[in-house]
């Protein structure tokens, strides 16, 4: 099962899947970014690593 890269929580297939960057990281889930906002913290967070 896939985890979060930032907080190391457990998520789902698909939803790594969907907000996965071009490189399989996920840097934001629900457990660590509100549900409105993981998209944006996920690009956000995506940045700061390049």
């Amino acid at each position: 099962m896939p985890r979060c890269d930032n907080c190391g929580s457990h998520i789902s297939d698909r939803f790594a899947r969907v907000f996965s960057d071009e490189h399989g990281r996920l840097n934001a889930c629900p457990s660590c970014s509100a549900n409105a906002g993981i998209a944006e913290a996920a690009r956000e967070r995506t940045r700061a690593d390049d």
